[in-house]
């Protein structure tokens, strides 16, 4: 159940990527993208509690905080990516997370010695700079290493979604503060930026953006909550299929071989990561 939700909520967040797109082509401002990122979790949750009488203190008010600054930074660099990069290749730089945990793991985790994660490691790297060279032009680079920015952060909100689910703390109501600290970026970013200029095309996709984020976001964070932080963070390398597969439909987007086969070395090191961890009785 653990991977079925982590793919369910990789194929939420490629569609959620897709109507981001849309969205900023339809004159949608980042901050608009962001704020309806997180507004419709937020009324639903509480609706839902509301009604079922849940009380939304959470267990630990500082994994919140740390789950929530690196998650709202990892989403912002994440939508600046995919709103100037191929789908394809902005989806694979945000799932960078699971190299991230990896080397952190290597480098303080107890797995230094273990020949596998290297493996796996130096394979992903290997994939995400085969993905950039054919498919960045000279004006994209920032995008681009704001991209590999938003699976660093990501990787830590992971670790912090892990422990939330260990002590207990409910999928919705760490959902529900991640999507509250979102709404906050938002106001900011919209003082700062206005408005923006969405026409009616442009506001059903951010009404995409929302609902598929919430369903992502909850299972997401399920699967986090339910074991392996490594084995479910590789899973997430099924979003670049997905986004691929979106974005050649959508947006005609052409990858080269060497494009697909740096996708390729990025989903093997994913695979890989999973069948160490399934072999190691000590969860990772």
């Amino acid at each position: 159940m653990q991977a079925l939700w982590m793919l369910l909520a990789s194929a939420m967040f490629a569609i959620m990527g897709s109507f981001v797109k849309l969205g900023t082509e339809h004159g949608a401002s980042l901050p608009q993208i962001v704020l309806f990122r997180g507004l419709p979790s937020v009324v639903l949750l509480l609706i839902w509690a509301r009604a079922g009488r849940q009380s939304i203190i959470p267990t630990s008010w500082k994994l919140h905080v740390w789950r929530n600054l690196s998650g709202v930074t990892s989403m912002w660099l994440g939508f600046f990516a995919i709103a100037h990069l191929p789908l394809a290749t902005a989806t694979s730089l945000n799932y960078t997370a699971p190299l991230f945990i990896a080397c952190w793991m290597l480098g303080w985790g107890g797995a230094q010695r273990d020949p596998v994660r290297i493996l796996a490691v130096a394979l992903g790297f290997l994939g995400v700079i085969a993905v950039l060279r054919p498919s960045i032009n000279e004006d994209q680079w920032l995008a681009a290493l704001l991209g590999m920015g938003a699976g660093a952060m990501s990787a830590i909100a992971m670790m912090q979604i892990r422990q939330l689910g260990r002590i207990g703390e409910p999928e919705w109501r760490t959902v529900l503060f991640f999507s509250v600290a979102v709404c906050a970026s938002s106001a900011a970013g919209l003082a700062f930026e206005g408005w923006g200029t969405a026409d009616w095309t442009g506001y059903l996709s951010l009404l995409g953006v929302g609902v598929a984020g919430l369903f992502g976001q909850l299972a997401m964070t399920r699967a986090f909550g339910m074991g392996s932080a490594l084995l479910t963070a590789a899973l997430q390398y099924s979003t670049i299929i997905f986004a691929a597969l979106l974005g050649m439909g959508f947006w005609g987007d052409h990858l080269d071989a060497l494009a697909w086969a740096g996708m390729g070395l990025i989903i093997s090191a994913g695979l890989l990561s999973v069948w160490r961890t399934m072999r190691d009785p000590k969860p990772t």
